[in-house]
């Protein structure tokens, strides 16, 4: 599909792999639609690559449904908003807190599902825009965490396994209408999130990626969402970014 004069969604889009990517699409002739909860850093990349700034809670029905009503109608959703809380099922001070996986649970996989479901609601209204009848995408951001989840994980490991799971099935539900689904699972990527890791934790990261030894740039995952746009054939997959890295358990 081309991107050049279609509308994007990116959830997430204040920052790290959001940002760059609604940078990425902007200059791929995109027009970008950058959701958020924090609006002031949303309208802060929104006014530096020309797009329109959203504050959506991607968990939230009515959010999402008002957020795609200011968007306009959109062919592409990337969802890259997410959270990482580290808790150990049982820690030195006793269970796991229920709340903190609920609310990872919620934010990362859920939150996917609500605003993929809404958004390709609306892209099936779209007239198809190739002779492969395309009307959309959706790209989900997984983890390699899904399967090799470290220590204190479990939550997030869990949320990212979901986004692994839903993929062909969401792929095979949506193909009829024209509307491809695929996830980026990336390793270590240089973002805020990884910013709040302990040095000791980033150094062991990097030194266990094989080659670049170095974590994902956010610049990276970007122009890979923009290869997925471009390709009518990648649909129903998880792609791997992550320099054959493979987790350790910490």
């Amino acid at each position: 599909m081309n991107i050049k004069g279609i509308t994007a969604i990116v959830t997430g889009g204040a920052s790290g792999m959001g940002a760059a990517t609604a940078r990425a699409l902007v200059a791929a002739g995109a027009k970008i639609a950058l959701w958020d909860m924090n609006g002031d850093a949303a309208q802060k990349v929104a006014s530096e690559c020309g797009g329109l700034a959203v504050v959506c809670d991607v968990t939230d029905e009515d959010s999402v449904k008002a957020a795609i009503e200011k968007s306009g109608p959109a062919r592409v959703l990337v969802n890259c908003a997410g959270i990482l809380i580290g808790k150990r099922v049982v820690g030195k001070d006793g269970p796991a807190d229920l709340a903190h996986f609920q609310k990872v649970i919620n934010v990362n996989l859920v939150g996917s599902f609500n605003t993929m479901r809404l958004a390709a609601t609306e892209m099936a209204k779209l007239e198809p825009v190739d002779a492969d009848g395309s009307r959309g995408v959706v790209i989900n951001t997984a983890s390699i965490a899904a399967w090799e989840g470290q220590i204190g994980q479990a939550a997030y490991s869990a949320s990212k396994g979901g986004i692994v799971g839903m993929t062909l099935p969401a792929a095979r539900d949506l193909g009829k209408l024209g509307i491809r689904v695929m996830a980026i699972a990336p390793g270590a990527v240089a973002t805020p999130m990884i910013g709040g890791l302990t040095p000791e934790i980033q150094a062991s990261l990097e030194s266990a990626i094989p080659f670049p030894s170095r974590f994902v740039k956010a610049e990276e995952f970007a122009k890979l969402v923009l290869h997925i746009v471009e390709n009518n054939m990648l649909n129903g997959s998880v792609i791997r970014l992550d320099g054959a890295s493979r987790l350790a358990a910490k």
